[in-house]
C-alpha cells in the first residue's frame, strides 16, 4: 500500500531540505527522499568544511543562464538577509570573508543541523537512503517506486542537483526525470573547475605549479543570449596540470572550448610603458627589472616566451620586443586544451531549461505538480555563496508554491 503524502521532495541537500522545510511548516505533508548514507556532504565539504553558505551582494547578474532572467523572481523573494536571519535564529557564528562571503565560524555541519532542525519543526518524514526506482505521474497525481516502499505524493520537487563530485553522490537523476516529461536541457557542462593545457606551448609553464598571484582574467563576448563575458579580478594558482584557483574558477564557467582566456598577470601597471620609461634610467638586467614584479621563475618564463633573454640589459632592447613582453604580461592569450571536470568541478552548468518552469513556483508548465530547483535547473552562480543562494531561493519558491 503506497504512503500518501501532499509533497514529495527528492535530493536531500540544501534546495531540497529548504524546499521540504518551508512546505512542511506550511502544514504540507512531505516526505524527503535522498540515495545517499550521508546527509548533504556537498554542504559539509563546501567553503573547507566551514560552509559559503551566501554571499551578501548577490543579485541577478552573479549567476548564468541561457535565460538570465529566469532567477529575478525568486532571487528577490529570498534574500542573503533572509538566510541570515535563519542562521542567528539557530545562533550559528558566521563572518565575513572578502567579497561578501559568509562562512560559519565553526563548521558546515550547523548548516546541515539547522536545516534538520527546519524539518523537524514541520514534521517532515524522511525516507533515506532510499533509492527512487521510477516516478510515474498518475490520475491522482505521483507515484513513486523505491527500495523503501512506494509513495503516492500530489506534488514532486527534483532536487537531485547535477553532475559535479560524483563521488559523493552526484547523479543525472534530475536529468532523466526531464527527458521523461519531455522538458528541454541546456547541455550540462563543469563549471567552477580548474582548467587543463598541454602540447608545446604549456612545456615551459609546467614547472612554475605552485605560483599564486593575483590578477584580472577575461573570457568570452557580449553577443548572443545569456551572460557570456566573464571578468575577474582573483588569485590564480599554477598547477601540474594547468592553472587553478578563484580567478581560474570563476572564468571557467563563462569559457568555450577552443576560445582563448586573456590574463593580466600585472593588473596595477602598463608593462610596456613601465619598461619602455626605464631605458633611461634603469642600468639592470631585464631579469632583474621583471622579477621585482612577478615572482622570479614565472618572469623567466615570460621572458622567454617573448623571445628574449633575462640577462638582456633593458637599455639595449628596441621598443617593439618590449612592447611584446608587455602583451604577454598585461595581455596573455591561452587556450585551456580542456577542463578538470565533473571530479573538480564545484558546480554543473546548464541543466533543465528554464524556460519549461515558471520563475514563480518552479513548477514545469507541462506538468503540473512537477517542480525542479537547485542545481538541477539551469542556473548557476559565481564562486563565493552564490549557488547556496539560489539554492535557498528556488527551494523557498517551490516550498511555498507546492
Amino acid at each position: 500500500m503506497a504512503k500518501q503524502f501532499d509533497v514529495a521532495v527528492i535530493g536531500a541537500g540544501a534546495a531540497g531540505m529548504m524546499c521540504a522545510a518551508v512546505a512542511a511548516q506550511r502544514g504540507k505533508r512531505v516526505v524527503l527522499i535522498d540515495h545517499a548514507e550521508k546527509l548533504a556532504e556537498k554542504i559539509r565539504i563546501s567553503g573547507g568544511g566551514r560552509c559559503n553558505f551566501t554571499n551578501i551582494n548577490s543579485a541577478p547578474q552573479n549567476f548564468l543562464s541561457d535565460n538570465p532572467h529566469f532567477c529575478k523572481s525568486a532571487l528577490s523573494r529570498y534574500t542573503p538577509q533572509d538566510f541570515l536571519a535563519l542562521v542567528k535564529k539557530h545562533r550559528i557564528g558566521y563572518h565575513e570573508k572578502h567579497r561578501g562571503q559568509l562562512f560559519c565560524n565553526e563548521s558546515a555541519e550547523q548548516i546541515i543541523q539547522m536545516l534538520k532542525a527546519e524539518c523537524a519543526s514541520g514534521d517532515v518524514t524522511w525516507r533515506m537512503p532510499s533509492k527512487v526506482e521510477s516516478l510515474d505521474k498518475t490520475a491522482d497525481g505521483f507515484f513513486i517506486l523505491t527500495d523503501s516502499g512506494e509513495i503516492l505524493a500530489d506534488s514532486v520537487v527534483i532536487a537531485t542537483g547535477g553532475l559535479s563530485i560524483p563521488k559523493i553522490g552526484a547523479t543525472d537523476f534530475g536529468y532523466r526525470i526531464a527527458a521523461q516529461f519531455d522538458l528541454n536541457m541546456v547541455e550540462p557542462r563543469p563549471g567552477l573547475v580548474p582548467l587543463t593545457f598541454d602540447g608545446p606551448s604549456w612545456e615551459a609553464f609546467v614547472p612554475l605549479a605552485g605560483i599564486a598571484l593575483e590578477v584580472e582574467v577575461e573570457t568570452g563576448s557580449n553577443k548572443g543570449k545569456g551572460n557570456k563575458r566573464g571578468h575577474f579580478r582573483e588569485d590564480l594558482l599554477f598547477t601540474h596540470r594547468g592553472l587553478s584557483g578563484p580567478a581560474i574558477l570563476q572564468i571557467s564557467s563563462y569559457w568555450q572550448p577552443g576560445t582563448p582566456i586573456i590574463v593580466n598577470l600585472l593588473p596595477e601597471m602598463d608593462v610596456a610603458q613601465e619598461l619602455i620609461d626605464g631605458k633611461s634610467t634603469l642600468k639592470k638586467q631585464l631579469g632583474n627589472v621583471v622579477s621585482q614584479w612577478l615572482p622570479v621563475r614565472l618572469a623567466e618564463v615570460l621572458i622567454g616566451v617573448a623571445g628574449l633573454t633575462p640577462d638582456a640589459r633593458l637599455a639595449d632592447l628596441p621598443d617593439a620586443k618590449l612592447r611584446k613582453l608587455g602583451d604577454a604580461i598585461n595581455r596573455w592569450a591561452i587556450v585551456p586544451t580542456g577542463s578538470e571536470g565533473y571530479r573538480k568541478a564545484e558546480v554543473t552548468l546548464g541543466g533543465i531549461d528554464t524556460r519549461e518552469l515558471s520563475q514563480q513556483s518552479m513548477m514545469a508548465n507541462k506538468v503540473p505538480g512537477l517542480y525542479f530547483i537547485g542545481e538541477a535547473v539551469d542556473v548557476t552562480g559565481w564562486l563565493g555563496g552564490y549557488n547556496f543562494q539560489w539554492a535557498w531561493a528556488s527551494g523557498v519558491a517551490a516550498g511555498q508554491a507546492v
